[in-house]
């Protein structure tokens, strides 16, 4: 596949090129597309959503959830923005992962106590096997780029 020119003539590799480079990269880039659209769903759709993970969408709740929405829209987007740079930011990983974690935590938390349903316990799922996948690139970034105070990892 060839690349595209952008309007400066500089050439950029083809998604399949891109995905094929880096796969960890490309699913991470797929889960912040995913974690964008879900926040943004959140926002304007708050009561059915709380409704099919088995939560009760008052007014306050749905608010609430809106909120949410909105910050999964920021951090997908930050972490989307940075793996879509030649160099991801290491500390844009790092947290991208520690939300992802938290976010897992919080949902379970939901669902021991009543809040949510167990199938809410899918989207705590998912966000921990995200935080893993973020701290596993984390880990690579950091190595590959010279480690602590730029000297090369192993």
């Amino acid at each position: 596949m060839s690349g595209a020119a952008s309007p400066s003539g500089a050439s950029f590799p083809g998604i399949g090129t891109w995905i094929g480079a880096d796969p960890l990269r490309a699913v991470l880039a797929a889960v912040a597309v995913i974690t964008i659209f879900s926040g943004a769903v959140q926002i304007p759709f708050g009561g059915p959503v709380l409704e099919l993970l088995g939560a009760e969408p008052t007014t306050a709740a749905r608010q609430l959830f809106a909120t949410v929405g909105m910050f999964m829209v920021v951090v997908g987007g930050l972490l989307l923005h940075t793996l879509l740079r030649p160099t991801p930011a290491p500390e844009v990983l790092l947290w991208s992962g520690v939300q992802k974690a938290g976010a897992c935590a919080a949902v379970a938390v939901g669902v021991m106590n009543g809040v949510f349903a167990p199938v809410a316990l899918a989207v705590a799922v998912f966000d921990l096997a995200t935080a893993a996948l973020c701290l596993i690139y984390l880990r690579r970034v950091y190595w590959e780029h010279g480690g602590p105070g730029g000297r090369r990892g192993p």
